[in-house]
């Protein structure tokens, strides 16, 4: 059985061909997750993605690794705050695969995020959970993460 200290955390190697499988079959298993609630991705779409992360100058993908395989993923992105005058980070996706939920591999995905955050200077670290997501909001608030005063909404419009 799998225990927290068998998980590591690295940078992708998007050299990597296990990594690079690795963000694919973890997204999907995020989308065809009740929280998740989509299609997933074809093989092509899993293309663009690995390339597209690969090339934006901005992105911070974590994965979490038990022995070789991905079993956790943060995905990241580098913005900056006008309002602090600093760089910041936005979570865009933290992912676990459902057989190693509740192991602490969420907590040292944002344990590693928060390290890398704070050596770039950045001011804050920002990330979205859908209200219904429990047990993610639970993580958070464990990680000092609370509601932003005022609150705010994630409002969007698809193109």
């Amino acid at each position: 059985m799998t225990t927290i200290t068998d998980i590591e955390i690295e940078d992708c190697d998007f050299s990597n061909p296990e990594h690079l499988n690795g963000i694919c079959d973890l997204l999907n298993a995020y989308i065809r997750d009740q929280m998740g609630g989509g299609t997933p991705l074809n093989k092509l779409q899993q293309l663009r993605l690995v390339d597209g992360l690969n090339n934006h100058p901005t992105a911070i993908v974590l994965l979490a690794l038990a022995g070789e395989r991905p079993v956790g993923m943060l995905v990241a992105f580098e913005n900056f705050s006008t309002f602090t005058v600093r760089p910041m980070v936005n979570i865009h996706d933290l992912i676990v695969l459902p057989e190693f939920r509740g192991l602490g591999v969420g907590r040292k995905l944002m344990e590693a995020i928060e390290i890398r955050a704070r050596g770039k200077g950045c001011s804050r670290i920002t990330l979205e959970v859908r209200h219904d997501n429990v047990k993610a909001q639970t993580l958070y608030v464990s990680l000092d993460f609370q509601e932003a005063d005022p609150p705010m909404y994630y409002w969007r419009k698809n193109l």
